[in-house]
């Protein structure tokens, strides 16, 4: 498909991508009631959170939502979504990556970019359910790359899943890393590592045996975290080979879901490789949005709701059977 031209043009002082990132972040506030918890127990022992809302009765329409890194099911950007979505028909299923829905999780293991199996646990739980007949993803930074790397890696076998959004995704793990590393992101790669170090503190309360408090005290960078505990917690070899085993941009060719990519060209958070425009301009799936503005998620757009909000209940409804 060739690239969609965006239209996004917000006012000053939401024209800078930092200052719309960390109003989006911290400054944003949504309301939703009526969420139902449910705890789906995974096959391997451990267990994902998944907070359920609808309109009304429940639809034969569902959208599987995935969050970015250290976020949760109750994040503005996800809240936003879930409140658009719910109010044109979808149900909505929020998924709490493992560690994330204020509980603890059991294994040692818990979340990554590239954790595609926990993704393909949802999927095929929300696919069991007798109303269920079409199945959405839309995912946030790190949730989006989860997304487009399952897609890509076929996972789903049944033909429930018509379309995909991902918003402000780090399709190349290392170049996303390397921005991280600049200058004008050290406050944001300092909050990140800051909740990320709570955590590991906590997995050294449940496995004494598994991490020292030297080598926690050693974690300066996220490399470092990802050095010491990502890639050792989930099977790779160190982190440059979790950053490559996990990075989506190598399984987006094997597309073959209707998948929208809508990435600000002044995101900080991402390097010319997460702007995959020869790809998209051959592609028959990939739909690729590059807006000059919007930040990190930070799509900031009057009464309340986001421009990539909008744009994925357009791009969602685009690709409803056709008579439904």
């Amino acid at each position: 498909m060739p690239l969609i031209p965006a239209d996004y043009r917000p006012g000053w002082p939401m024209n800078n991508g930092h200052i719309s990132t960390i109003y989006s972040a911290i400054v944003r506030k949504v309301r939703v009631s009526g969420f139902q918890r449910e705890r789906l127990e995974l096959e391997d022992g451990d267990f994902l959170d998944l907070d359920w809302t609808h309109s009304g009765e429940p639809s034969e329409r569902v959208v599987i939502l995935l969050h970015g890194l250290e976020g949760n099911a109750q994040r503005p950007y996800m809240l936003g979504s879930i409140r658009l979505l719910s109010q044109n028909g979808f149900s909505c299923c929020a998924v709490n990556l493992r560690g994330c829905s204020g509980s603890p999780n059991r294994k040692y293991a818990s979340y990554h970019s590239g954790a595609t199996q926990d993704l393909d646990a949802v999927v095929r739980h929300v696919s069991k359910r007798p109303n269920v007949s079409e199945i959405y993803l839309l995912g946030f930074s790190l949730g989006g790359n989860l997304l487009l790397k399952y897609l890509g890696e076929a996972w789903d076998s049944n033909k429930k899943i018509h379309a995909a959004s991902a918003i402000s995704v780090p399709c190349d793990l290392h170049d996303s890393l390397h921005q991280l590393n600049q200058p004008e992101n050290i406050l944001y790669a300092r909050r990140f590592l800051k909740s990320l170090k709570a955590k590991l503190w906590e997995k050294r309360a449940q496995f004494p045996e598994r991490l020292s408090r030297q080598s926690i005290e050693q974690i300066k960078t996220l490399r470092d975290f990802d050095e010491v505990y990502t890639s050792q917690a989930h099977g790779f070899m160190d982190a440059g080979d979790y950053y490559t085993r996990s990075s989506s941009l190598p399984f987006l060719s094997a597309l073959t879901t209707p998948s929208l990519l809508l990435n600000a060209r002044n995101d900080s958070f991402l390097g010319p490789y997460c702007y995959p425009e020869a790809l998209a301009r051959s592609h028959d799936y990939l739909y690729l949005e590059c807006p000059d503005f919007g930040g990190h998620v930070g799509f900031v757009q009057g009464k309340g709701t986001y421009y990539n909000e909008l744009r994925t209940l357009e791009f969602f409804k685009s690709q409803i059977p056709a008579g439904k």
